[in-house]
């Protein structure tokens, strides 16, 4: 793997940027997301640890993406190739860990729904920001 070929500035803005996403995505949907992982709003712990592992993740997403898009791009990604890369990949991993994952943990399909469109949000937005910005300057 070729790390010099990342734009690590474009993994940053991409992590932001997915992360922003995430924040909205779970604010409209809050009520229905509660519901559907079963959870008490009035017995949640309000720490920002979750929020920072959400970004620590989405930094590592984007390093990821950065890298396969790159390998198999030729090293000139776009940002339609990165959008493509986000929904095989989330098409490919997500979605089917969270379905899996989901049967098993006794939820319904509005969580995996509302989980699985959070993060085929992440991954397009990931995917586009990383072909968009291109590789590193070298």
């Amino acid at each position: 793997m070729d790390f010099s070929a990342v734009n690590w500035l474009a993994v940053v803005v991409a992590a932001v940027v997915a992360w922003l996403f995430g924040a909205a995505w779970y604010m409209g949907l809050s009520k229905p997301w509660l519901k559907a992982a079963r959870i008490d709003p009035s017995a949640m712990k309000r720490s920002p640890l979750p929020y920072v592992v959400s970004f620590v993740a989405e930094l590592i997403m984007a390093l990821v993406m950065a890298l396969v898009v790159g390998a198999m791009t030729g090293g000139e990604p776009t940002w339609l190739a990165g959008l493509i890369f986000g929904f095989v990949l989330w098409l490919g991993f997500v979605a089917t860990t969270l379905s899996v994952n989901h049967r098993y943990e006794g939820f319904g399909w509005d969580l995996t729904i509302i989980d699985g469109g959070h993060w085929l949000g992440v991954l397009l937005i990931i995917g586009a920001v990383i072909g968009w910005f291109g590789a590193a300057a070298i």
